[in-house]
């Protein structure tokens, strides 16, 4: 998928490169970008409001601060430069992740996969203590602790990936190795969308 997106809003003219933060780490090279639906259009929808609203304010506010004299003294000058740092970075870090998202939509996938566990699957597993817990496998940008929601990436995915219920994986962590049994597989609708609050990047 592909985001346009006008050079003017990657460009950083006047500012000091050097007090720029890393940007969020990038996906390692080659791998495929999954996102539920959900999740793509809550960071398409983030885009949207810093590229029409928030950034277009900022600039306005810098414009003004510039128009009162002496700028490296200017509060309002230093800051909102340093908020528009800010934005740019973060409207980067979407265009990139949006321009190379694969949406995949766990209900479409429920219907071919079944009791298969994919990118999307909601997995109930039970360790072999005899405690159970659920997780739903999503999108390195849709991670969501409260909610069980893991990236495909981590760990525990790539544990259950493929696997099927009634089969016995074994998860690998630096803490050493669990052997978890899968109780049960279901492909339903995540909320990984735009009611989903706190910051993605």
């Amino acid at each position: 998928m592909t985001i346009s997106m006008n050079k003017a809003f990657t460009r950083e003219e006047d500012i000091d490169r050097d007090e720029e933060a890393p940007e969020p780490a990038a996906l390692p090279a080659g791998t495929r970008n999954y996102m539920t639906p959900g999740g793509f259009a809550r960071l398409k929808a983030e885009l949207d409001a810093l590229v029409e609203k928030e950034r277009p304010a900022v600039v306005a506010a810098v414009a003004w601060a510039a128009s009162n004299g002496d700028r490296s003294e200017n509060a309002d000058y230093i800051y909102g430069k340093k908020r528009l740092r800010e934005l740019d970075r973060r409207i980067r870090f979407l265009v990139k992740r949006l321009d190379h998202a694969e949406v995949v939509d766990p209900l479409a996938r429920g219907d071919a996969d079944g009791d298969r566990i994919f990118f999307g699957a909601t997995v109930t597993v039970r360790a072999m203590g005899g405690k159970s817990r659920t997780v739903s496998i999503v999108g390195v940008d849709e991670i969501d602790t409260r909610r069980g929601y893991i990236s495909w990436m981590s760990p525990m995915a790539r544990a259950l990936i493929k696997a099927r219920e009634g089969d016995i994986v074994t998860l690998r962590t630096p803490a050493g190795t669990e052997e978890l049994e899968i109780i049960e597989v279901r492909y339903e609708a995540l909320r990984t969308g735009v009611e989903q609050s706190g910051d993605v990047g």
